[in-house]
């Protein structure tokens, strides 16, 4: 056949074409004898427009799900959008579009570029978390959980703006300000919020990474466990001096409790409005505000003196009362016991206001010092001193004791504390999943009955930005009888934090048509747990703690028998703009995969986005690197067409060597796949296949030629589909090239004829010897000692002898 240039617009608009109207071509088959291999990549929210990060995610995921079906597994591998979310109400009071008319016109757009890129998702199974088909269960699910008593109400603080009388999302605060109005200070205010038990699940979560181990990387794992941050430890009761009245800390270190040196508050806790003086009023709501609109880690350290003492229950100590805005009221008691000396947090508060600082510990074999000078000792292997009778005991020991002592008096416990709060799960927004309750008069909360499942969303809402929640301002919404009495009610008019929607989305994937149910089980535990999930490491902590939960609720349930949703977990790295930092469109550095498509073609695209680094680390963009892929296409393309149907004698050594370099690359490549994923590895294993097809291209026999041409197209296919599609129709062959068996590794075609030897003389690199894979012991020691570059090194020596390690190594010792 001529040789053929490559036409990656003409070959991909056809490929395309074709495949698009084979709807059964990436479907799953149900009762299939076949292994099953269930991948899911993370569902995008449809923002618009995909950017090159949504590509190299897709790529990954899609390049090992066409690998899967090459090497005979029922492969799922769907797709849907997370739809749901505060953008689209962004956008709408932007653009006076409706949310829902933005984020359906968004994922029109978004489908058709993942559909160009030529990603095999099986579509029939496709889902819109905005639709009333996928929302209706989310509401299902609610209801169930509030029977169980796992969904609840109570007062919890938001961000609230008060030029514009709302709520706002912490994607809404900037700077502490409104995003609306710069210039005003977002307030916190406490209203009533939905709330899922997740604590209930704490231990269970914490000590199912465990068993996740080797699947899931052990960042996402410890990310996970530090955010749950379960703590066990001592509930101390302190007295207010002059009082009967407790002040209760947790501390995991009780065996430093006579070491505390002042008793700190958190800026809400029950007794800090009580203790505080009138001219610390002002800092105090301050330091409120701040800990709603900000991380505490981004807090720097403040508090102010209360003018009140505590007694140490222990030594009778009074130590000073302060609030610290680092102490936070959901967390532990509320309320710390600050031990300088032996804690980090603790001793740059105290340095920072001079407050005193006691060490208590020392090193097993050293002395009480003084922290600044030397680090804080650790637990095991500390010793007690200046604590009473406690003092001489290991802290270990000390701890026990101390422990002990408060629970036998009744000033204190064992206890264990968990960092996770309950999932807040209400918002004060339009776009979302609407929460099944009503509010009767008579009745109070009345669950919505699961007959009148699904509550819609109206279509028709004026986004003012203003006042609680935009569903209020919709009579035809709020107004309903009660389902028990009949009497006039008011729906509930938040809607559900979109988390909610991402929980459960891929059990939903297994049975999308169901209408009857969220799926059925029958279903769902053919293919769960997952076989591999696919996303960007700012997931790690809460998407998957809820997904997480979520699948051991319904486990609960009687739902599914899985009590984890994925076995095996990818984190992708991200792409880097030209700068060197993350893409983003605040930034203006995001790079449109549109138009590398239409310069360079989706293969291309696709091979730069696995070529440029491991999948687990950040790739840098450069489109140099994206132009050097497009030419490797090409090369491959010509090689391949030119050589088809060829009728060349050759020679033995060029096609058992053409023949050996492929097998060496099966076996890279396959490698690759089924243990590291260093895909870029792998397409360098092909560049150097083809480089040595090229170099011995004109003595390669015919024949040998037709298999290496058959066996490379299908390496090439999880990489590059519509290429791999294109040349294997070429080859003369019908159907999918994904659908066709993995080329077989042979270990024998792939051994070398030669091997290289390095040489030594007392023990260093003196040269290297090609000879035979088969050479004796005492032909590799001959030509070792023949070589020009060993023998100016052994000249005029003594040889004392001579290791040879046939393969391997020749040593020479010379005196």
């Amino acid at each position: 056949m001529p040789e053929q240039q490559y036409d990656f617009a003409s070959i991909e608009a056809k490929w395309q074409a074709a495949w698009d109207a084979d709807p059964t071509l990436y479907q799953a088959l149900e009762d299939d004898p076949r292994p099953k291999y269930y991948i899911v990549e993370m569902l995008p929210y449809p923002s618009g427009k995909l950017h090159i990060g949504h590509v190299r995610n897709y790529s990954i995921g899609d390049t090992l799900a066409r690998y899967m079906w090459m090497r005979g597994y029922n492969v799922l591998h769907p797709m849907g959008w997370d739809a749901f979310g505060l953008p689209a109400e962004n956008a709408a009071q932007k653009s006076g579009r409706a949310p829902k008319e933005w984020t359906l016109s968004n994922i029109q757009v978004m489908k058709s570029q993942l559909k160009r890129l030529g990603f095999a998702y099986d579509w029939s199974r496709e889902l819109a978390t905005c639709l009333p088909d996928y929302y209706k269960w989310n509401q299902w699910f609610f209801l169930r959980m509030f029977e169980r008593g796992l969904a609840y109400r109570k007062q919890s603080r938001v961000n609230w703006c008060p030029e514009c009388a709302t709520v706002l999302a912490n994607e809404q605060v900037e700077n502490g300000c409104c995003w609306r109005h710069p210039s005003t200070p977002v307030e916190q205010r406490e209203i009533e919020q939905w709330f899922f038990k997740i604590t209930q699940y704490a231990d269970e979560l914490v000590d199912g990474l465990d068993k996740l181990d080797p699947g899931w990387p052990e960042r996402v794992r410890s990310m996970q466990r530090n955010w749950i941050g379960r703590s066990e430890g001592t509930e101390i009761d302190f007295t207010l001096a002059g009082s009967d009245q407790r002040i209760r800390v947790f501390t995991t270190r009780v065996d430093t409790i006579y070491g505390a040196t002042c008793v700190i508050l958190a800026p809400e806790h029950r007794l800090t409005a009580e203790l505080v003086r009138a001219e610390d009023q002002a800092v105090l709501k301050a330091m409120i505000d701040d800990q709603g609109r900000k991380d505490p880690g981004d807090l720097e350290k403040a508090g102010f003196f209360t003018g009140h003492y505590a007694v140490n229950p222990y030594n009778g100590a009074q130590v000073p009362i302060w609030v610290g805005n680092f102490v936070l009221t959901n967390y532990g008691t509320g309320a710390i016991m600050a031990v300088p000396g032996h804690d980090e947090r603790d001793f740059e508060f105290c340095t920072k206001y001079s407050i005193a600082i006691k060490p208590v510990i020392r090193a097993a074999d050293g002395v009480i010092e003084d922290p600044v000078v030397v680090p804080f000792v650790d637990f095991e292997t500390g010793v007690v001193e200046n604590s009473g009778e406690y003092s001489g005991l290991p802290s270990p020991e000390a701890w026990e004791k101390m422990s002990d002592r408060a629970e036998r008096e009744g000033f204190g416990k064992r206890t264990i504390t968990y960092r996770l709060r309950d999932w807040g799960v209400s918002r004060q927004r339009y776009w979302g999943t609407p929460i099944p309750m009503i509010h009767c008069p008579s009745c109070g909360l009345v669950p919505v009955p699961d007959q009148d499942l699904p509550v819609l969303l109206p279509d028709t809402i004026e986004l003012t930005g203003k006042g609680r929640s935009p569903l209020e301002n919709v009579p035809s919404f709020m107004n309903v009888p009660c389902p028990k009495c009949g009497t006039a009610a008011k729906r509930e008019s938040d809607t559900m934090d979109t988390f909610v929607d991402s929980s459960w989305y891929f059990y939903r994937y297994c049975d999308p048509k169901n209408s009857e149910a969220p799926f059925r089980g029958e279903v769902t535990n053919q293919w769960f747990p997952m076989n591999q999930y696919i996303g960007g490491i700012t997931h790690a902590i809460l998407h998957l703690l809820y997904s997480r939960y979520w699948t051991k609720v319904m486990r609960d349930l009687g739902m599914v028998s899985n009590d984890e949703p994925a076995a095996n977990l990818f984190t992708q790295g991200m792409v880097l703009g030209t700068d060197g930092t993350a893409m983003s469109k605040s930034k203006g550095n995001v790079v449109d995969p549109d138009e590398m498509t239409g310069k360079y073609g989706a293969d291309t695209c696709r091979l730069f986005t696995l070529f440029a680094a491991p999948p687990d680390q950040d790739m840098p963009w450069n489109e140099n690197s994206v132009a050097g892929q497009h030419r490797f296409l090409g090369r491959v393309f010509r090689f391949v067409t030119r050589n088809i149907g060829v009728e060349r004698e050759g020679t033995e050594a060029a096609g058992r060597q053409a023949l050996r370099k492929l097998h060496q690359t099966i076996s890279k490549v396959t490698a690759d796949f089924d243990n590291r994923w260093h895909f870029n590895t792998s397409i360098a294993a092909l560049m150097e296949l083809t480089n040595e097809l090229y170099a011995l291209e004109e003595n390669i026999p015919g024949a040998v030629t037709a298999d290496v041409l058959t066996a490379y197209v299908k390496l090439l296919a999880p990489f590059a589909p519509y290429s791999a599609q294109e040349l294997w129709e070429l080859l003369g062959h019908t159907g999918p090239v994904f659908k066709q068996p993995w080329p077989a590794f042979d270990a024998a075609l792939a051994l070398e004829d030669a091997i290289e030897v390095p040489v030594q003389v007392n023990g260093k690199l003196r040269g290297k010897v090609t000879v035979a894979l088969d050479v004796s012991k005492e032909e590799l020691e001959a030509v070792a000692l023949a070589n020009d570059n060993v023998r100016a090194h052994t000249g005029g020596k003594q040889v004392v002898k001579v290791v040879v390690i046939p393969g391997k190594l020749v040593n020479v010792v010379v005196k």
